[in-house]
């Protein structure tokens, strides 16, 4: 059993004070710490799972420079066979193009299936998945939070839905998965095992070696500006009997515009 992850490598966002660069179109990246994408992290566990039991190998693949192979080293550490790191020479890069990117990729790789991270936590789009998987014309499901494989190349997944639901379906390989967190638990990542994985192989292609057209190469997505949310008043609360907060509250949505 033959599997690709699609992994990336983002920058740490939580518990820090975001400040917008001088484009007005990104955060401003400096002094960030930057680590796997969380969502990816349990796509490469997952990946090596299915090695584990079925055989076959496992290739990480990365869009970025030379800094995001730090992502890829980890992927080998866990138990990946081989990576590749896609050079994009600064060119401009959203879902489509990152996904087509990735299909360039993966057509000259025999694969069985391909993992993707239900969405990347630098823009949250969820978008490179169902994209990655129209262009290679396999099958498709978003939000697996459990997959389970036979040797009839088929697999049998949990699809998590709004509310706490979930979709039962079995897809016929190859297909394209975009798993949630919580599949599994990635495995902890030891120093040995890092010093071991340098002896994988690593590839590195450039952006210019794929032969992508114009078109492949457009972006579909422009960010015309980036802004932090305003800041508004505290809560105001309401005080007296029930009748009295019933008839404050029916005046103050009368003067929001909610009811008339």
């Amino acid at each position: 059993m033959n599997v690709i992850v699609c992994v990336k490598r983002v920058p740490m966002t939580q518990e820090v004070n975001l400040k917008i660069d001088a484009s007005q179109k990104e955060v401003d990246k400096s002094r960030l710490a930057y680590v796997m994408n969380e969502w990816d992290s349990y796509a490469a566990e997952e990946a090596v799972r299915i090695k584990e039991k079925f055989g076959g190998t496992v290739t990480a693949v990365t869009i970025g420079a030379k800094d995001d192979e730090e992502v890829l080293r980890r992927c080998l550490a866990m138990g990946a066979d081989r990576a590749i790191r896609v050079e994009p020479e600064q060119h401009p890069l959203d879902g489509f193009v990152i996904a087509g990117i990735l299909a360039a990729i993966i057509r000259d790789i025999d694969f069985d299936i391909v993992l993707t991270g239900v969405q990347a936590e630098d823009h949250n789009e969820g978008v490179v998945g169902s994209m990655l998987s129209e262009r290679l014309g396999a099958a498709h499901a978003a939000v697996v939070n459990r997959l389970a494989l036979d040797e009839n190349k088929s697999a049998s997944i949990n699809m998590e839905l709004e509310g706490g639901v979930e979709e039962v379906l079995t897809l016929k390989l190859p297909a394209v998965l975009s798993i949630q967190s919580g599949i599994n638990e990635p495995r902890y990542v030891s120093i040995m095992a890092v010093k071991k994985a340098r002896k994988k192989e690593m590839k590195v292609i450039h952006l210019n070696e794929l032969n992508l057209s114009e078109a492949d190469l457009a972006r579909q997505a422009i960010i015309e500006a980036v802004f932090m949310p305003p800041e508004t008043a505290g809560a105001e609360m309401i005080e007296g009997t029930p009748p009295e907060v019933a008839d404050l509250l029916i005046q103050v949505m009368k003067e929001k515009g909610v009811i008339e």
